[in-house]
């Protein structure tokens, strides 16, 4: 397995420094995807074996305080199991960010300590799910449902996020998506930006008004008081 390497970030894992690893590969095809060539790709060009990225990892105890897992979806790979168990033993706590497409692999990371911190995506109302997404067919919404449903049952550190899209998420949407993850620990609304390697044709993609932005969490919030936005003053 091959990765990706961003090695410092200040904003990806809360209250650390850390550097962030990026998977190929995604059960999703979200037209609005800001990693469109990682969905797409196998192993890229540069990329990193486990053992260099590892051997990064040990030079950079004591400056680096976490890592963060993204994609793509990580839990594609089964092999990141053993790969993570060696993170772990260099001392480095694991945020995974995830779909929430894997339940079995998502629960079994969460109780054997691989993961410290769970950041997932809500694409959308169940409703519109599939078309945000980029799916057909109901297996993957329901494993979206038993995975929020798990994070929602957890003690652990975690937070939902939705990215939001004109065309794809209007205001009445955030009160459905609020009354589904009612009790979350956290939850933001982030703004759409074009990463210029999105999916989906770009041209027919947009953010929302910071206004618009703000009206949306206002609906969210009688479900969920802590929610929050990000990209948006």
């Amino acid at each position: 397995m091959r990765f990706g390497l961003q090695k410092m970030t200040l904003l990806d894992f809360p209250g650390k420094i850390a550097c962030t690893v990026f998977t190929s590969g995604c059960t999703f095809r979200c037209p609005f995807c800001h990693n469109g060539s990682l969905v797409r790709a196998g192993a890229e060009d540069g990329a990193m074996t486990s053992e260099e990225l590892l051997a990064f990892l040990r030079k950079r105890s004591g400056v680096l305080e976490g890592v963060c897992l993204t994609g793509g979806e990580p839990l594609m790979h089964r092999e990141l199991f053993a790969f993570l168990k060696e993170v772990r033993a260099l001392g480095y706590p694991v945020k995974l960010d995830t779909n929430g497409s894997f339940p079995d692999r998502l629960k079994e990371m969460m109780e054997t300590g691989l993961v410290s911190y769970v950041a997932m995506d809500i694409k959308n109302t169940p409703e519109k799910y599939a078309v945000t997404a980029g799916f057909s067919g109901g297996g993957l919404l329901e494993s979206v449902r038993t995975s929020v449903d798990l994070l929602l049952k957890s003690g652990m550190e975690y937070e939902f996020r939705t990215t939001v899209v004109k065309g794809f998420h209007e205001v009445k949407d955030f009160a459905a998506i609020g009354a589904w993850i009612k009790g979350c620990k956290r939850y933001f609304l982030q703004k759409f930006v074009d990463s210029g390697d999105v999916l989906g044709d770009a041209s027919r993609m947009g953010a929302l008004s910071d206004n618009e932005m703000h009206q949306c969490l206002e609906a969210v919030r009688p479900y969920v008081p802590g929610a929050e936005l990000r990209g948006v003053e």
